[in-house]
């Protein structure tokens, strides 16, 4: 029923929009639909498409697909967010320089070339980063899929978060591109992708062959290297290495140690041939977890000190993924698999002494998995009554075998289990979905989704062990009027889902109180529309503004006595977004995007009174002038990020504060190959907070039902890198 108002909402809006369109339409003379002229690279990041170099395959897809195409088919296409392709207001594609092009304090932060995306941390840098997007605080990944090389990041029934997205096993340097969309509007996207969904993957062959060192303030240290040799007659090997120590600015040292391998054969191009690619990740740490202003204020620790300082973690992925692309005339095969092992052991103590009064709070949380899976689409390009038709069939299925534990400890040793599991869970998602395009000035898109979901739980405690299967059917719409004076505008609707964690599916005695609980729903339900406006009225200047509503059957909220999220009440999101590129001269752009969003649950709790959505995130901006290539070899960029206010508790009695960090980027580009480059990060000194936190610790002497206090963990004080570059 919700579905059906959603698009009814999107088609009065059309309507009542329809008579100002028809009376232009009489004034324009008749157009043809092409794909619009590239778009320079850009000095700084992000969203407007950038057309990449040219394999004849691929040459071959874009201007000439475009009389066949009425959309888009790779998700690494470059033409994801163009006039005359893309399907929503809030879609695009992010190139490899823009990506490299801006400042960066840590890698997840590359993911913020996203409009409205924020990248935070809470812990130590081995951790996988807290995102926020659309007025969610997604705390590791929930609602927001992440897909490197075809294989998925995000952890279903994870030791630490539903949806746990680690991205510290990327190396930047060797990224293709990323492609980005935001809303349930679209078939192929499945678990966790409603708020939005992100995708990214290597070079089959590098430019030119490379080495860097860095170091930098915080004990910063790193070195990489890639390089790609031709193998054979159309072959090429890229192998690549990465070497990472850090301390940061924290009383305890991070003492981070990171090492990452990569290597890819691929043979052919992108649209006709295929890759295989492995890849490692290892990487240990201490960590400086969120702290209490109270124990800030009362001198006992100060503001880069920690409680606990044992925690920390190890972490471990190993992967193998296959990508084989079949492209002709008339049809798009695209193909894929992956085998990944990752290992992950997290030490937290989020509440000190309150639970134990004698030996602490501390536990650790472990994930021990195998996951295989793989995607098979194709897409056929044809034309029906003169009509241009693009239809897409397609077939996702993942397989996590999982040892997950939590456990009571004490300086990193072991005390006590709280609970211990076996977790077996399968999905397969089928989708498809068609693109016409009924007249030069109209397409449309319709989508189906099928989901079907299974877990098997075997606990340590047998009355929570058990099985579960579940099915969800997710519709898509899209409907895409123009381009009229170089404008779009974009109606969507659609259905998706998140999965929980089968634990909780399964769950029905607490294992820490031993009190009855209701078992949480396998597969949520959300609801979305989208009205979107894009506009290209030269090739220097790319605008777009979308205004969006996104309801949940239920709110993923974070428990912290627990250090971890649980099932809510539903909720609804109302906000905008608008985004703007402009090339001021032939070497200066500039580059701003603003969100805001009003989350609110929409039913009351009379043990959490007030409906607004802990964490949620309300006002962003992102706002980065660069330049390039100017008086030489010289480049550079100024980046600033807004993360406003938030409520940090039902009631909206308790908020956090906003930033406003400040980074900046100075380099040179020698004629030899060598590049010198310096980069400063929150270059004003701002004190303030990555993220904060609202619930109840104890401190030695303090009463035993504790403190309620803001927990917070701070913005990393000014600090430089030094960067060394040789290209050959």
């Amino acid at each position: 029923m919700r579905f059906g108002v959603l698009a009814m909402a999107a088609v009065s809006y059309a309507i009542g929009n329809g008579v100002g369109f028809a009376q232009e339409m009489q004034q324009l003379p008749p157009l043809t639909v092409t794909a619009p002229p590239p778009m320079k690279s850009k000095a700084n990041k992000k969203k407007t498409p950038a057309t990449p170099a040219k394999s004849p395959d691929r040459a071959a897809l874009q201007p000439g697909a475009a009389a066949s195409s009425p959309t888009a088919v790779d998700a690494l296409d470059p033409r994801r967010g163009d006039i005359g392709f893309a399907q929503s207001g809030s879609e695009g594609y992010v190139s490899r320089q823009e990506l490299l092009q801006r400042p960066e304090y840590r890698v997840g932060e590359m993911l913020e070339a996203v409009p409205g995306l924020v990248v935070t941390q809470h812990s130590g840098e081995g951790k996988a980063n807290q995102y926020f997007l659309r007025g969610f605080n997604l705390d590791h990944g929930t609602d927001l899929a992440i897909t490197m090389d075809g294989m998925p990041v995000n952890m279903r029934t994870h030791g630490h978060g539903q949806g746990y997205a680690d991205a510290n096993f990327i190396i930047p340097e060797l990224m293709r591109g990323l492609s980005f969309r935001k809303g349930p509007y679209f078939a192929s996207e499945g678990d966790f992708s409603s708020a939005g969904a992100i995708y990214l993957d290597l070079e089959d062959k590098l430019e030119k062959n490379f080495a860097q060192i860095e170091l930098g303030s915080f004990g910063h240290r790193r070195a990489v290297t890639g390089m790609s040799v031709p193998v054979g007659l159309d072959g090429t090997l890229l192998v690549a290495g990465e070497v990472v120590r850090f301390d940061g600015p924290w009383d305890r040292p991070d003492d981070l140690r990171k090492l990452n391998g990569v290597m890819r054969y691929s043979n052919g191009s992108y649209d006709n041939g295929f890759a295989l690619t492995a890849m490692a990740y290892s990487g240990q740490w201490y960590a400086t977890d969120q702290i209490p202003h109270r124990a800030v204020d009362e001198g006992l620790v100060g503001r880069f000190g920690n409680i606990d300082p044992t925690d920390g973690g190890i972490s471990q992925r190993y992967s193998l993924s296959a990508r084989w692309n079949e492209t002709t005339a008339s049809t798009a095969t695209r193909a894929s698999a992956y085998l990944v092992k990752s290992d992950l052991q997290l030490f937290n103590n989020f509440t000190f002494f309150l639970n134990d009064a004698v030996d602490g709070d501390q536990f650790q949380q472990t994930d021990d998995r195998t996951i295989a899976g793989g995607s098979v689409s194709k897409t056929y390009l044809a034309s029906f009554g003169g009509k241009k038709v693009a239809t897409t069939i397609g077939v996702q299925g993942r397989y996590d075998d999982i040892g997950v534990g939590l456990f009571n400890t004490k300086e990193r040793a072991y005390l006590s289990t709280v609970r211990e599991d076996k977790v077996r869970e399968a999905s397969v998602g089928i989708y498809g979905e068609s693109t016409v395009r009924w007249t030069d000035f109209v397409r449309t898109t319709l989508g189906l989704r099928a989901d079907f979901y299974s877990a098997s739980v075997d606990s340590d405690r047998p009355v929570n062990s058990g099985d579960d299967i579940d099915a969800i059917l997710s519709p898509k719409f899209g409907v895409t009027f123009g381009p009229w004076e170089s404008t779009e505008l974009y109606l969507n609707a659609g259905r998706g889902f998140h999965s929980n964690d089968a634990r909780g599916v399964m769950t029905t005695i607490d294992p820490v109180s031993n009190t009855a609980v209701d078992p949480a729903p396998f597969l949520v339900r959300s609801e979305g529309a989208e009205v979107g406006l894009r506009s290209q009225p030269s090739r220097n200047l790319t605008s777009s503004l979308s205004v969006f509503l996104l309801d949940f059957d239920s709110e993923v909220v974070f428990v912290g006595d627990a250090g971890t999220t649980e099932a809510g009440r539903p909720s609804r999101r109302v906000g905008a977004e608008y985004t703007l590129q402009a090339r001021l001269t032939p070497w200066m752009t500039l580059d701003l995007d603003a969100a805001y969003t009003r989350a609110r649950f929409t039913e009351d709790d009379l043990e959490a009174p007030g409906r607004r959505i802990p964490g949620a995130i309300e006002g962003v901006v992102g706002a980065g002038l660069s330049f390039d290539n100017f008086a030489g070899g010289w480049f550079g960029a100024v980046n600033v990020r807004y993360f406003g206010p938030r409520p940090l508790i039902e009631d909206d009695s308790v908020r956090s504060k906003s930033s406003a960090p400040v980074s900046g980027r100075i380099g040179y580009r020698f004629g030899d190959g060598f590049t010198a480059r310096l980069d400063g990060y929150n270059l004003f000194n701002q004190q303030s907070s990555q993220i904060d936190y609202y619930y109840a610790s104890r401190l030695p002497g303090e009463a035993a039902e504790g403190v309620d206090d803001i927990h917070f963990h701070p913005l990393e004080p000014r600090s430089f890198r030094v960067l060394l570059t040789k290209q050959w």
